[in-house]
Formats: structure tokens, C-alpha cells, sequence
């Protein structure tokens, strides 16, 4: 397995250089730049041409990401043209947030999906399963923004429950229990909030395999030797029906943690997701190439977890 888990990386390689070009020079001929985001408009034209003439903007393309490429390679990945720190800091501030974020909403994507999932499909046709039907189609078709305002509104507002933006408190005392403890209650309600949009197609998809599990022979046999119901579902059915949940795994993750854009706009939460609104807003070129580039990073990791999950899920399945 790990001979595989080590090709599947080297395979990687090309993959992530055919996107690092694609991205690089999509974010070449995006329209403006850095520099005519950042100056006042009645700075003389000279001076902004002398800037980009400076910073190499100038130059062909491929020189430019030759040039982008070698400070890669040795772990530059250029500075913020709007904020003037260097990107690895600027990203490694926020990746923490979007990471504890991602962990969150996974959480709870399968807290709700697994048993909604599991007993709709053991009692198809029943007002439970009408239920979980429902909500998912409406957890499908809600956008983001919509969900997220309106979780901001009933259990912030409303309610009152719980704090409605940022990802900590700046009058805490960094280190104290008080202060993690109030870092984890912020990341509730968002991560809740992510959650609830992961849950229909795991939820769907984890129904439909318990339904079709049920007519199988090995259940028709493992109920004639005599085998409690709840046994058969939780050792049988549950067991075969996780394996299109397990190969799924590594996706969603992958895709919470970096689609969390909307989430982290409303809930001004200072994730990676935040930062890359913010970056596109002010032509910061250098933040957005560096973090389209971690996504789809992201995504293929995504993948090569989701084979390992199916391998470990059914020994019976080897990645190659």
C-alpha cells in the first residue's frame, strides 16, 4: 500500500506543475493589477509604469513564471503587494482558522449525515424518511450565503446563542483556557453551518446503498441463521453500505476546507477563504496565485485520501 500511496504522489508531480501554469497565467490576464488597485488614481501614470517595470510585470510570461517558479522552489512565494508581508506568512495566519474550520464542518457533516442517512434507509417510506428527503433537497438547493445569513440572524441575533464574526476573541489572553475555549465556541456555529451544506449527497448516498443492501443474500441469509435485526444493520448493511461514504471522504474534507469562502465572508472569520475574496478585490495577484494553487493542491490530496479511506474501509480493495 504504501508503495502505491508513494507512486500516487510522484504522479502528482505533473499534476501540480500542468496547474501551476494553468494558474499562473490565467492570473497574468485577469484585468488590472496590484499596483493600479493600490495608487491613487491622480498619481501620475509614470510613476505606477516605473512600478511595474520594477516588480517585472512587464516581462514576457513565461519569464515571469520561470522567475515565480525558482523563488517557489526555494520557498518564496513572493510578498503581498497589498498588505507588504511575505505570502507564507500572510496564508499561514489564516490556515489555521480554515483548517479547525474544515475539521469542524466534517464533523458534523457526518454526525448528521450517517444516522440520517442509515435509519432513512432501514425505514424507507416512513415519515422519518419523508423527512430526511425534504431536508435534502433543501439543503441541496439553499445557497451558502442564504444559509449562513440566516444562521447569523436566528442564533446570533435572535437567539443570541452564539458570536456572529471573528475567529477569536482579541481581548482574551492568548494561551489561557478561556481563550481556546472561546476560539472553539466562534468556530461552532459557522462549522455547523458547513456541515449542514455537506450532509445531502453523503445522506442520499448512504440511503440508497442501505436500501439496496437489504435485498442482498447475505442479509436474507443472515436473517434466516436467526441474527438480530440491529446486529444485521450495524455489523452487515452499515459495514458495505460506508463504502461510497469512505471513497467520498477525502473530497469533502478537501472541499470544505477550501470552500468555505462565503462562510468565512459572513462569519468574518479570517480563513483562507476570506483572504482570497480580499485578494481578488485588490488585484493581489501573488496571495491568489499561491492560494488557487493550494486549492487544487488540496483537491488532488482529496483524492489520493479517499482511495486509502476505500482501502481501509474494505480490506478487500487494494489502490494500484
Amino acid at each position: 500500500m504504501w508503495k502505491t500511496v508513494l507512486r500516487r504522489l510522484l504522479t502528482m508531480i505533473p499534476q501540480i506543475i500542468l496547474l501551476s501554469i494553468i494558474v499562473f497565467v490565467v492570473a497574468q490576464n485577469m484585468p488590472g493589477d496590484p499596483f493600479t488597485g493600490m495608487i491613487d488614481p491622480n498619481v501620475d501614470p509614470a510613476q505606477i509604469e516605473a512600478l511595474r517595470e520594477a516588480a517585472g510585470w512587464n516581462d514576457p510570461v513565461p519569464v515571469q513564471y520561470v522567475r515565480w517558479v525558482g523563488n517557489v522552489l526555494q520557498g518564496d512565494f513572493g510578498r503581498s503587494y497589498a498588505q507588504q508581508v511575505p505570502v507564507t506568512t500572510l496564508i499561514g495566519g489564516r490556515a489555521a482558522n480554515s483548517l479547525r474550520l474544515g475539521i469542524v464542518s466534517t464533523f458534523f457533516t457526518y454526525l448528521i449525515a450517517l444516522p440520517f442517512g442509515m435509519f432513512a434507509g432501514r425505514f424507507n417510506n416512513s415519515w422519518f424518511d419523508k423527512f430526511v428527503m425534504i431536508y435534502n433537497y433543501i439543503s441541496y438547493a439553499i445557497p451558502t450565503f442564504v444559509l449562513a445569513l440566516l444562521m447569523v440572524f436566528i442564533f446570533g441575533y435572535r437567539l443570541g446563542w452564539f458570536p456572529t464574526f471573528g475567529s477569536k476573541n482579541v481581548t482574551m489572553t492568548a494561551g489561557t483556557a478561556e481563550y481556546y475555549w472561546d476560539m472553539f465556541y466562534r468556530l461552532l456555529l459557522p462549522g455547523f453551518t458547513g456541515g449542514i451544506l455537506g450532509t445531502a449527497s453523503t445522506t442520499q448516498t448512504l440511503r440508497s446503498e442501505v436500501i439496496d443492501a437489504k435485498t442482498q443474500d447475505y442479509v436474507r441469509t443472515a436473517r434466516s441463521k436467526g441474527v438480530p435485526e440491529g446486529k444485521i444493520y450495524a455489523k452487515h448493511i452499515f459495514r458495505n453500505a460506508l463504502l461510497p461514504i469512505a471513497s467520498s471522504f477525502g473530497f469533502i474534507f478537501s472541499s470544505l476546507l477550501s470552500g468555505s469562502v462565503f462562510i468565512e465572508q459572513i462569519f468574518a472569520f479570517n480563513g483562507m477563504g476570506d483572504l482570497f475574496i480580499t485578494s481578488i478585490n485588490g488585484r493581489d495577484y501573488s496571495v491568489v496565485i499561491t492560494l488557487t494553487l493550494l486549492y487544487g493542491i488540496l483537491a488532488i490530496i482529496g483524492s489520493l485520501i479517499s482511495d486509502i479511506a476505500l482501502s481501509l474501509a474494505d480490506p478487500r480493495i487494494r489502490i494500484d
